[in-house]
């Protein structure tokens, strides 16, 4: 630090004749003291640690997050499916609500039972807070839409898979094309590729059931 040569009264100071100066000089910035120890006015930015090793304060001051997930969700067996003509308005309602959340709404897609979304998830929210926010809240809605929805609901359950950033791509292309999918094969057998792709162990008499 540079002080200036002039006191605060703004009067010239008077040169201390060349005795007192030669006893009364101070340690410069960063000298050490006769004792061994740093002068008071060394950088306060770095510390010294028991074992004598140098130390720099770093600090984090916001939270960054990035975790991709691939959600699943299934109607109930015993409720209504989407009518397809529906499913386009059911999906930016998805993504509004999404974003009301503080997720990021990547791709959303499906059929008349199930959906699948691609998100980044909110850095304030768990999973599982996450997924219920955005099954009730749909659930709620979709009922709203028509009488055709009025016994509409959503499984218990639900799938949450972690993608990664070099997959994203190949995800959001598999989501799009959803129809063409299931045109070779069912949900079953969609989701148990994902659960034996994942290691996720489960048992047959629940994974599919309400």
């Amino acid at each position: 630090r540079v002080s200036s040569s002039l006191p605060r009264n703004g009067h010239q100071k008077k040169p201390a004749n060349k005795r007192s100066a030669k006893t009364t000089q101070q340690p410069r910035r960063g000298d050490k003291n006769t004792d061994g120890g740093a002068t008071p006015g060394q950088d306060d930015k770095t510390n010294q640690s028991p074992e004598g090793a140098t130390e720099h304060k770093t600090d984090m001051a916001s939270s960054l997050v990035k975790i991709d997930i691939h959600l699943i969700f299934h109607i109930k067996t015993t409720g209504v499916d989407f009518r397809h003509e529906d499913l386009p308005r059911i999906f930016r309602y998805i993504g509004g609500m999404i974003n009301g959340f503080g997720g990021i709404p990547i791709e959303i897609g499906g059929t008349t039972n199930h959906i699948h979304i691609l998100t980044s998830l909110p850095s304030t929210m768990a999973l599982a807070d996450y997924v219920r926010g955005i099954k009730a809240n749909t659930s709620k809605w979709i009922k709203q839409l028509d009488t055709h929805y009025t016994h509409f609901a959503w499984q218990d359950g639900y799938g949450a898979f972690s993608v990664s950033p070099s997959l994203l791509d190949k995800t959001i292309q598999y989501i799009q094309n959803q129809e063409v999918h299931h045109k070779k094969r069912t949900f079953e057998e969609e989701y148990r590729l994902f659960l034996d792709a994942y290691g996720i162990k489960y048992d047959e008499r629940y994974a599919f059931s309400d």
